[in-house]
């Protein structure tokens, strides 16, 4: 066990090699993510060149991200069990710099492999991150001091959404950047190899940041690898069923998931087919969501004082469903607004209809959207606004629950606690997809704004606002 003499955060070079390589671990994987979910969007010459791109295909892309983490949780949690944590995270990074070149060559041979290559890379991604994630969580408390989890959570989760921030926009402008979108499908995805390039580098830098971090022994060394490894082992499922706050932590961790999935498809969709933005503006918006958790994060880390307070959990978890609530309003269209819809050029229009038959745009007269009789209340700078406090109000929700899930189970259940924790996350991120594609069908049919799925989210977080009262 490792003593009570270790180094303050900021004097520890362990520190800043674990928060470097997490980092630039989000930069690529959310850089690459972005770029296939705006890839998904079906909108202009592209939607129009492919037949199988006329219906959005995000909750495909999430589904397929997040079906690693169920898939491999429990195995990913004997391993950082068994083996020393630092190990596992320089051999995931390593797995990375490969995933990354995959990427590359997914771009290159689109024509061929089509939309399928960059969903198979896609899970590939995940599966890496899926054995980085026990490792990354599970290592804290072995590195650091327990009164300096709350601030070393806070300043990862603040790092990891600046990185998703960076990663997110980068990912529009390069879009933005290297691609005709007046293009036919393929030939504008061909030019994103060039962006691998930078995937790529990033994902080497990040391998030689994790040597950084001290080498520390196996918390379990003498684990036996079951069929039960593979899933939640015996051990954890006794230990969860003794401790129902932990359970009810793992189930709030499991809703904050749920609910980051659905918006950042959400805000995408919102973004390119109600609001008209661009690749890059479009980008923000999600990044407004990192900007608030890393904020609200590095507050709600030193709200705690180097402990849990469920007070701040539940602070959160109001603000977040009333800033959604905000998002979804809509005010009643004016003339003004119906004379600038009408003079839209039908180049800009979002959301045409593809005849299947002949893969080609129906006449401009046919894809022209009903006159709005709604227009979104805030628009792209207000959403931006409630955007961040959405984010401020996540982090508040997640930083005690984090803590508290690393600091409450013993020294040898860490890492397959993590590992459950990134079970149950990662089903909420699968569902999140699957909800998604639900909710798209809902609003197509009744004819709703994009805008009214963020009204849905506040919705399903009710039940939360009402009930969950945990314990301190």
């Amino acid at each position: 066990m490792v003593q009570d003499d270790r180094p303050s955060l900021n004097q520890d070079k362990s520190f800043w090699g674990m928060i470097s390589t997490q980092f630039l671990g989000a930069f690529n994987d959310n850089l690459f993510k972005q770029l296939v979910l705006l890839l998904a969007i079906p909108t202009g010459a592209a939607a129009a060149s492919m037949a199988s791109m006329q219906q959005e295909k995000q909750d495909e892309a999430a589904v397929l991200f997040a079906l690693p983490f169920i898939l491999f949780s429990g195995i990913a949690g004997y391993l950082s069990d068994r083996y020393s944590k630092r190990r596992v995270i320089v051999i995931c990074k390593v797995a990375e710099i490969a995933a990354m070149i995959l990427g590359m060559l997914a771009f290159i041979q689109f024509g061929n492999l089509g939309y399928t290559g960059l969903l198979v890379v896609l899970f590939l991604m995940g599966m890496q991150s899926a054995f980085f994630g026990p490792g990354k969580y599970g290592i804290l408390p072995e590195l650091f001091r327990t009164s300096d989890l709350p601030r070393a959570n806070g300043i990862m989760l603040m790092t990891t959404f600046l990185a998703i921030i960076l990663g997110t926009i980068t990912a529009g402008v390069l879009k933005d950047v290297l691609i005709d979108k007046e293009l036919p499908m393929t030939d504008q995805v061909s030019k994103l190899w060039i962006a691998s390039f930078v995937c790529i580098g990033i994902a080497i830098v990040g391998t030689l940041t994790s040597l950084m971090v001290r080498p520390i022994p196996a918390s379990n060394p003498k684990l036996q690898l079951t069929a039960w490894s593979f899933f939640i082992p015996k051990s954890t499922l006794a230990f969860l069923r003794t401790d129902w706050p932990l359970v009810s932590a793992l189930g709030a961790s499991s809703v904050f998931w749920l609910v980051s999935g659905i918006a950042i498809l959400a805000v995408n969709s919102f973004g390119l087919r109600q609001l008209g933005l661009d690749d890059t503006k479009t980008s923000l918006m999600p990044g407004m969501i990192a900007i608030g958790i890393a904020v609200g994060s590095v507050i709600a880390g030193r709200l705690c004082h180097g402990k849990v307070d469920f007070r701040i959990v539940r602070i959160g978890l109001l603000g977040l469903t009333l800033f959604l609530a905000i998002l979804g309003a809509t005010r009643t269209a004016t003339d003004a607004d119906k004379q600038a819809a009408l003079s839209t050029p039908a180049s800009e229009l979002t959301d045409q209809v593809i005849d299947d038959a002949n893969d080609v745009p129906p006449p401009i007269e046919e894809s022209m959207p009903a006159l709005p009789n709604r227009i979104h209340l805030l628009g792209f700078g207000g959403s931006c606004v409630a955007l961040v406090f959405v984010g401020v109000s996540a982090g508040f929700f997640a930083i005690p629950v984090q803590v508290f899930i690393q600091s409450r189970p013993p020294d040898d259940q860490k890492g397959q606690m993590i590992a459950v924790m990134n079970l149950a996350n990662f089903t909420a991120i699968l569902l999140s997809g699957v909800i998604y594609g639900m909710f798209d069908k809902v609003i197509a049919a009744q004819g709703w704004p994009r805008s009214h799925m963020f009204l849905l989210m506040a919705f399903l977080l009710l039940p939360m606002v009402l009930f969950y009262r945990p314990k301190e």
